[in-house]
């Protein structure tokens, strides 16, 4: 909706924004290809305007950029966004819009389909088997317990191998069966009332948490579309931004990914704190000040941004491709379309 009204508003401005005139000097700037704009000089100049992109075999390809008088060419200056700019514009606005919507679909289903297993942790949780492991009035060492063996070694005291060890963490069971028993308890314990251990479905609450989770990333917020912005005035010649900004995409991921597992050892670190004998099952502590500058949310807003960056990336290759063809200037080495597709 927030799209489609942007480009509405294109569409009632666009008179006032095709007659605003900027100089040859800088037209001929910040151009997305290596050679130059070549202007048509007809006795119909003053009449259209004609854009010209030029592919890989030379082969010039002209689009119709406006019709009638062109207040700019009058001048000996250039339309700022030409009327052809502006209606190719509303058909990247739209491919942009669709692009982001399938993507935040595809990593929900993703999600859903993660969570499948944990449904059948969940039931676990209501067996004679699972009540008998962790009886209430059992007292262990904390490094003895399931959780302490995967969190409480020799790796986990130092903070430079405890980021290491994290990184490749994230590939290779990111979520296993004890951290999900151990974060659902300590969840219990700091919300629901005594009695509530095999009756609270918490695989369900983490469900419904994540449709919420949709509903934000799936919309756009002004930093969001703002770096839209940023993003096509930096996808110029020589600046390389089809392989510096989905670098940062991937880069930002996988930080996220190495944070949340940092996060979860922490949580053993301080059971060990507490002292070296538990009773019962380990319970964690989870608090605002494990996450960066004590905002949870920023790693909301960081996934958000990385969603709406691909799909922004993979929205650009797919309206250049349609509007000019799969070789043009946007993308001149096929080195170019790997890099911004695979990343994405």
């Amino acid at each position: 909706m927030l799209l489609g009204f942007i480009s509405l508003l294109l569409t009632v401005l666009q008179t006032p924004i095709s007659n605003i005139c900027v100089p040859r000097k800088i037209a001929a700037s910040w151009q997305p290809c290596s050679t130059p704009l070549k202007s048509i000089t007809t006795t119909e100049n003053y009449e259209r305007r004609l854009l010209q992109f030029l592919d890989l075999t030379d082969i010039p390809r002209r689009s119709l950029a406006t019709k009638g008088y062109d207040k700019c060419s009058g001048k000996g200056q250039y339309a700022f966004v030409t009327a052809y700019g502006i209606h190719q514009l509303h058909i990247f606005i739209f491919v942009l819009a669709l692009m982001h919507v399938l993507y935040c679909i595809a990593t929900l289903i993703l999600g859903n389909i993660k969570m499948r297993r944990w449904k059948t942790w969940e039931n676990e949780t209501r067996t004679l088997e699972y009540t008998y492991h962790n009886d209430p009035q059992r007292f262990r060492f904390a490094r003895d317990t399931s959780f302490g063996r995967r969190h409480l070694n020799y790796w986990s005291r130092s903070t430079i191998t405890l980021w290491i060890v994290s990184f490749f963490r994230q590939f290779f069971a990111s979520v296993t069966k004890v951290d999900y028993f151990t974060l659902r308890h300590g969840f219990i314990m700091a919300h629901l009332p005594p009695g509530n251990e095999t009756k609270f479905d918490f695989q369900k609450y983490i469900h419904r948490s994540l449709e919420e989770d949709f509903k934000v990333i799936v919309g756009i917020s002004p930093v969001i579309w703002f770096s839209a912005v940023l993003f096509l005035l930096t996808n110029t010649h020589g600046w390389h931004s089809y392989f510096w900004i989905p670098v940062s995409s991937l880069v930002i991921v996988l930080l996220i990914g190495t944070k949340l597992q940092v996060i979860i050892t922490k949580l053993g670190l301080r059971i060990q704190e507490r002292g070296q004998v538990v009773k019962g099952t380990p319970v964690v502590q989870p608090g605002d000040d494990l996450f960066w500058f004590g905002r949870p949310r920023l790693l909301l807003f960081l996934i958000h941004f990385v969603l709406f960056q691909n799909a922004f990336q993979l929205a650009f290759f797919a309206w250049s491709t349609y509007s000019f063809g799969f070789k043009n200037c946007f993308h001149q080495a096929l080195d170019d379309i790997i890099i911004r597709v695979s990343m994405g």
